[in-house]
């Protein structure tokens, strides 16, 4: 039988009871609240209160079952108390009122609507809810005269609802403090617009910070598909009378809570760790440059490059001032390269762009029920209209959206984002370019490469006539040069050279593939040209060279700190896993090694030389080949011995370029301790012997490395050099390793691969690290 309990409490005429509802929570009901009592209600407590230094006093609900106060509602947040004489009652006409000893009010809440009764409650629901209701309805389903959910101050609860009534016109919002002593509002805001395609945004004052793109039937445009299992269930309800966003944890006892942090202007989604007895950050926002609102401006898109956001412009648009674009002052957009004659057949047509944030909306045409072929038409047919998309992902999607003016705000988004089609004179859009590559030239007959053809005069002009000064190395394939094209762009352009042995097929095979892969981990290749025995691939260039030219090479590899060798190895990871997972091809590299992990600005990876790779179909996760290609020292042993190349065999290469990273010596050709141990055999033994960390690069012996991580990673890279391909794990479970503290199979023992071993199988290699190319048939 269930205990009721009833207290009653009597001061300066101040009597509330607390009893057990019909629903779960408890309620507080109370009359008049003086400034020094409080009432309490699970894990919420309401009262007067002073923050930080300030002697001023407020009404506010803030967590009760934690140390740090935290205060989620200020009811006079603009009209504080200058004492302690407050009293905050319900009148007669059922609005909750806050009193100054002198009768001033300095908050109301100013209910207009009256139930036939002069009898009202106020009550504190576990939820931290402050509602008004007539007495004698004791429902709490959610209808309410008034209740403080409709009006945030800087905080969302879960249950809450942040958005629009439209009927109303009630428009919940949050609006930070002015400061941490200071409650009043700031000017820092988050919320929904109000128009036909809601979006959230970030304002500071007038200038907008963050705009979250429209709801796109999946996640809005701006989310990013989470790493983990979210710890929230999220809902956005958009209906004919309103639309709004709110969540509720997993697990229900769970404390949380969604606040607008005026210092930072970010919006931060944070959780009570008992265990650290602090707040902790689960997500801000915006949480990295291209998140910023509008950060490469008119017609520019934004990428992720490590922690650094770089700018493109869309193609068939160039920089508007190509001096300040390569300066990285990317505030005056970009600009069409060429007009047209509008609505005239065979001038204009639509580029599409994959994986991004649609631009801004606050100029746009809606109709959800059009086809995506009609709004195509519908936006041809109109001058003034820049793109088009579907409002809606779901399935093969549905629903038009048209762009008018300037498109703003477009960001990439490898893992997310939707289709956008962006109107471009005929000379750029994508089926020219497609036609352009089929044409029969030399022996690239009908091959559908979709990359940009460059042509030769233009590339030779960027390089300086292919000077030795704009030389940037040599590899398998030919020379590499740096050249600069007329709108500014630096690029690398990769030569095949005549006498080289990789020839057409490797060629088209690099072509193909890097026109089809994006993902900041790779490489992005601009185009390619073809005039009379030439052959070209125009590459971003990469001012930092290849990793080998840092790592192997005993001044440049402390630039290399543990805390960007830890990066790269997880960039590589990333990269790796696209393209054995992710992408739209299942690609096996088979040479993946120190030299082709090109370097950005910011030493972030990208993985390049796609000449050697190879396509599988459907589930297929390795083939056969009677010819070997690849490089010696990071060859796995089912490959260099019987042609046999897998995902295994690029987790294989991945381990050996792990384990060169953390040790900064390379794997083949080198003894190790008086030894005949190559790299492998060398961490093996030093494994074996229980010192693993006399396995690090003696450069970063100064102590600037965590221990775990070091050891973690050089385990992960015994796993991924087993002798026998099963024993290996996937680039999933690699990646899974890298970034969570679970406990990991023990490795066995690896095959070492000596000079000795690779003797007798005759294979051949160079000792300049250049790639093996025995042609096979493809």
């Amino acid at each position: 039988m269930a205990i009721l309990s009833i207290m009653f409490f009597v001061v300066n005429l101040l009597f509330f009871s607390i009893k057990i509802s019909s629903e779960t929570d408890i309620i507080t009901q109370f009359l008049p609240l003086h400034d020094g009592s409080t009432l309490v209600n699970g894990a919420f407590e309401l009262g007067f209160f002073s923050p930080g230094s300030s002697t001023n006093r407020y009404v506010g609900i803030w967590f009760k079952t934690i140390p740090l106060k935290t205060v989620v509602w200020v009811a006079n947040r603009d009209n504080p108390i200058s004492d302690k004489s407050g009293i905050l009652s319900v009148n007669k006409e059922g609005n909750l009122v806050l009193l100054s000893k002198n009768g001033t009010t300095h908050w109301s809440t100013n209910v207009t609507t009256k139930p036939s009764t002069s009898s009202f409650i106020a009550k504190l629901l576990g939820t931290g809810n402050l509602v008004v209701n007539n007495e004698k309805d004791h429902s709490d389903h959610g209808f309410y005269l008034w209740q403080s959910f409709d009006y945030p101050s800087d905080t969302i609860l879960p249950g809450m609802k942040l958005g629009w009534n439209l009927t109303s016109g009630l428009n919940r919002q949050l609006t930070a403090w002015k400061n941490w002593d200071d409650p009043s509002s700031g000017q820092t805001t988050y919320g929904y617009i109000r128009s036909d395609n809601p979006e959230s945004e970030i304002r500071n004052g007038s200038s907008m910070i963050y705009r979250s793109g429209p709801f796109n039937g999946i996640r809005f445009a701006a989310t990013q598909k989470l790493k983990h299992v979210p710890l929230f269930n999220v809902d956005f309800v958009y209906k004919k009378d309103e639309y709004y966003f709110s969540y509720e944890p997993k697990n229900r006892s769970l404390l949380s809570r969604i606040v607008i942090n005026q210092t930072i202007s970010t919006l931060q989604r944070l959780t009570w760790s008992e265990e650290n007895q602090r707040w902790m950050f689960y997500l801000n926002v915006p949480r990295e440059e291209c998140d910023i609102y509008n950060r490469c401006s008119s017609f520019g898109i934004c990428a992720m490059t490590g922690k650094s956001s770089m700018c493109d412009c869309l193609t068939g648009f160039t920089p508007k001032s190509p001096r300040k674009w390569s300066e990285k002052d990317w505030s005056q957009g970009c600009v069409h390269n060429e007009t047209w004659r509008c609505r005239e057949k065979n001038k204009d047509g639509f580029i599409k762009f994959q994986h991004v944030k649609v631009p801004d909306t606050k100029q746009v045409w809606i109709d959800r029920s059009m086809t995506l072929e009609k709004c195509k038409g519908k936006c041809w047919e109109n001058c003034s209209c820049t793109a088009y998309a579907n409002t809606n992902i779901l399935g093969n999607g549905s629903g038009c959206i048209l762009w008018f003016g300037d498109l703003l705000d477009l960001r990439e988004l490898p893992d997310a984002g939707q289709d956008l089609y962006v109107r471009s004179p005929v000379s750029e859009t994508e089926e020219t370019r497609i036609m352009k590559t089929k044409v029969k030239r030399n022996e690239m007959k009908q091959e559908d490469l979709e990359l940009p053809l460059f042509d030769f005069g233009t590339v030779t002009f960027a390089t300086n006539d292919f000077s030795n000064d704009n030389k940037l190395g040599e590899g398998g394939f030919g020379p590499v040069y740096k050249g600069t094209l007329p709108d500014g762009q630096d690029i690398a352009v990769k030569r095949l050279s005549h006498t080289s042995t990789q020839g057409i097929n490797e060629f088209k095979n690099e072509v193909v593939f890097c026109s089809k892969l994006q993902h900041r981990n790779l490489v992005k290749v601009l185009g390619f040209c073809i005039e009379e025995h030439e052959k070209l691939l125009i590459y971003e260039y990469m001012p930092n060279k290849s990793l080998d030219f840092f790592l192997f090479d005993s001044s440049r590899s402390k630039v290399l700190d543990w805390y960007t060798r830890f990066n790269i190895i997880g960039g590589i990871a990333r990269g790796l896993l696209y393209l054995h997972q992710d992408s739209r091809l299942r690609i096996i590299h088979r040479d993946l090694k120190a030299s082709n992990i090109l370097l950005d600005n910011d030493l972030s990876p990208k993985i390049s030389d796609f000449g050697l790779a190879r396509m599988c179909g459907g589930d297929q996760i390795q083939g056969t080949t009677s010819r070997v290609v690849g490089t010696y020292g990071y060859m796995a042993p089912e490959y260099a011995i019987d042609g046999i190349f897998s995902i295994k065999s690029d987790v294989y290469s991945f381990g050996i370029l792990l384990l060169e990273i953390i040790n900064g010596k390379r794997n083949k050709g080198l003894s190790y301790s008086n030894h005949s141990y190559n790299l492998i055999g060398h961490a093996w033994r030093l494994w074996k012997e229980c010192i693993p960390m006399e396995f690090l690069d003696t450069c970063l012996e100064d102590g600037s490395y965590i221990q775990s991580e070091v050891l973690r990673c050089i385990h992960i890279g015994l796993l991924c050099v087993q002798q026998y391909a099963n024993d290996r794990p996937t680039m999933t479970s690699v990646l899974v390793m890298l970034t969570s503290d679970s406990t990991l199979p023990q490795p066995k023992e690896p095959i070492f691969l000596t000079d000795e071993f690779t003797s007798e199988q005759k294979i051949s290699y160079s000792t300049n690290e250049v790639s093996i190319t025995m042609l096979e048939p493809r």
